[in-house]
């Protein structure tokens, strides 16, 4: 990595939510924000949920979210890697992004050196293991078999559906303060990657901006979202920062 260059995560920007009017409200402001780092960022991590909801039949795409395509677009081009996590509400995410935009697609948690620094990314949708609902959920909707039958609905029926449901998810993720230690996100940590030698862990998914501490050496950082924080990580190489626009 450039000394002088920088890397940016966010999450949860659940552009297309409440209505179209608002939406696009926000949609500028994280339009603006990508602006105003694209003289310095080398790679920009986005972590999920980006889209209220997103699926793309066979030679057709969601309607609207065309300022912060074409924004992607320009930057893929500028030469900015950018990495797109699917989370739980952009989840058909398949190769559209990837082959018209340039992103560089994750279907799942990525460990990885930055710099000097080793990190773990995810979505963070998953970790909360007591909730049996939620994980058989995600299990049905990565099933090859429902989306071939989701794909034979007419998008006006299919889209409505999936608004009904992404309106649940969004609200029962959101609106918990952290919990510390009987945090979910916490126990997963503590549980499966406190070997890893990891230097961050960053997650989105919960909506809250959240720098903490495991040990000494590994912070667990929830990146907030762009419905009411307007939050997002920034790394230099060895220092990461939570931010708000």
């Amino acid at each position: 990595m450039e000394t002088e260059k920088k890397i940016f995560f966010l999450s949860d920007a659940h552009l297309g939510y409440p209505n179209n009017r608002d939406s696009i409200v926000r949609e500028k402001k994280l339009v603006a924000f990508l602006d105003s780092i694209s003289h310095q960022a080398s790679e920009i991590y986005l972590l999920g949920d980006i889209f209220d909801f997103w699926y793309e039949y066979k030679s057709v795409v969601p309607r609207g979210y065309v300022r912060i395509l074409g924004k992607l677009a320009e930057l893929c081009d500028k030469g900015i890697v950018i990495h797109f996590f699917k989370g739980n509400h952009d989840i058909w995410a398949f190769d559209y992004l990837r082959e018209e935009i340039g992103l560089v697609l994750h279907n799942d948690a990525l460990h990885t050196n930055i710099g000097t620094k080793n990190f773990f990314l995810a979505h963070g949708d998953g970790t909360n293991k007591t909730d049996r609902n939620f994980l058989f959920l995600k299990k049905l909707f990565h099933n090859k078999v429902l989306q071939w039958f989701f794909t034979r609905l007419h998008p006006n029926l299919a889209f409505y559906l999936a608004s009904k449901w992404s309106r649940h998810s969004r609200l029962i993720n959101g609106s918990e303060p952290f919990k510390d230690e009987q945090e979910p996100m916490v126990s997963f940590c503590r549980e499966n990657l406190m070997n890893e030698g990891l230097d961050f862990i960053v997650f989105g998914h919960r909506h809250c901006p959240v720098n903490y501490p495991l040990d000494g050496s590994t912070n667990m950082i929830i990146l907030g979202d762009w419905i009411t924080h307007y939050t997002y990580g920034e790394f230099d190489g060895k220092n990461f920062a939570l931010k708000k626009f």
